[in-house]
This record gives structure tokens, sequence and C-alpha cells, in this order.
């Protein structure tokens, strides 16, 4: 193989990597969602459905919150008590699973995804 078809390969090889690294960075910025369902059960049995949630930040749900939760994104969400994602008492929630409060528990108020 001749020298220079083998720089060019190189020079070829090196301009593809640094595309794709540009690629995947430029990506990354794009605000990326927990694909799928979170629907979530109020205190007056209204049903809620949020669909594919942002993965930053803290959601909220009903002020009243939610007796019953179920995930049905691709990613583990956390429960909390609080309608702004801190204190004690969360609930770990995987994907796909469902989760019920117990007779006299404190309702759900927001979540989190885990990331």
């Amino acid at each position: 193989m001749p020298v220079i078809d083998h720089r060019r390969r190189r020079l070829g090889i090196a301009a593809g990597t640094a595309l794709l690294t540009l690629t995947v960075a430029g990506c990354s910025g794009l605000g990326r969602t927990a694909v799928g369902p979170i629907i979530y059960t109020t205190e007056r049995d209204a049903v809620i459905m949020v669909n594919s949630p942002s993965v930053k930040g803290c959601h909220p749900l009903a002020p009243a919150g939610a007796k019953e939760v179920s995930n049905g994104t691709l990613i583990d969400i956390i429960l909390y008590r609080t309608p702004n994602c801190t204190g004690p008492g969360t609930t770990y929630l995987a994907t796909t699973l469902s989760d019920v409060n117990g007779a006299g528990a404190l309702p759900w108020r927001s979540f989190s995804t885990v990331h």
C-alpha cells in the first residue's frame, strides 16, 4: 500500500471520529426524556398520565398528590411526599412497576428520574 493511501485512510478515520464526537456532543444537549408514560391515580380516583417526562429536574404531581403510581417508562423514578422532590419518605419505583400507598399513608406529590 503506498504511503499516500495510508495517510488518507488515517486522515479519514480521524475526520470520521471527530465528526462522530461532535454529533454525540451536540445530541447530549437535547432534552432527553424517560420514554413511556407515568400513570398515577389521585385521592379522588382521577387517573392522570404524564407521557415521556424529562429526565432532568423535579416533576410535581397533582396538588392533592397520588395514591397509586405506575412507571411505564424506560427509566426508574423516585417518588416524594413533598411537591419539590425533597425530604424523607421516598419510594424507589423501577421501570414497568407500580406502587400503591398503604391506608393512612401520605400521598406522593412529586417524582424525579434516576439517570
